[in-house]
């Protein structure tokens, strides 16, 4: 089944394990997505694999990073009529504080979609939303 099948199915069914599944580096941060009325939320599980400083401990920067690009995908796939990934242009992480080895969770923000690019602001919490761990800014390349 090819990945335009796949973001089809997903879309249709509102269903986006498979589609995480058929992406090899979501599938390999066990990325699951909760759907609210303000749209996907990505969540990170807790691993011990991802936990980048063992003394304080706190998850790696790239991990947190992984997950604030992966919600801006879930993100754009979700609300536009995307049938390809986006490819990635840029992001730019800000790291707010030290993100515990917990669970955590990301939810992107379109602040743009043009026909060929889109604009998209993401935050990562762990047990309050309003007390973010990481903000990131990404520009994607559609179709």
């Amino acid at each position: 089944m090819s990945m335009l099948d796949v973001i089809r199915q997903a879309k249709e069914s509102g269903d986006f394990g498979r589609f995480l599944t058929a992406i090899p580096y979501f599938a390999f941060l066990g990325l699951a997505i909760e759907e609210t009325p303000e749209g996907p939320v990505c969540i990170l599980p807790a691993d011990e694999r991802f936990i980048g400083n063992p003394r304080l401990p706190a998850l790696h920067g790239g991990v947190v990073g992984a997950l604030l690009e992966s919600a801006a995908v879930v993100q754009l796939v979700w609300q536009s009529e995307a049938v390809h990934i986006p490819k990635t242009i840029n992001l730019s992480v800000d790291y707010l504080r030290s993100a515990r080895p917990v669970r955590t969770f990301a939810r992107g923000i379109v602040t743009k979609h043009g026909r060929r690019v889109a604009n998209v602001r993401v935050e990562a919490w762990q047990d309050d939303p309003a007390r973010p761990v990481a903000a990131a800014k990404a520009h994607f390349l559609l179709g």
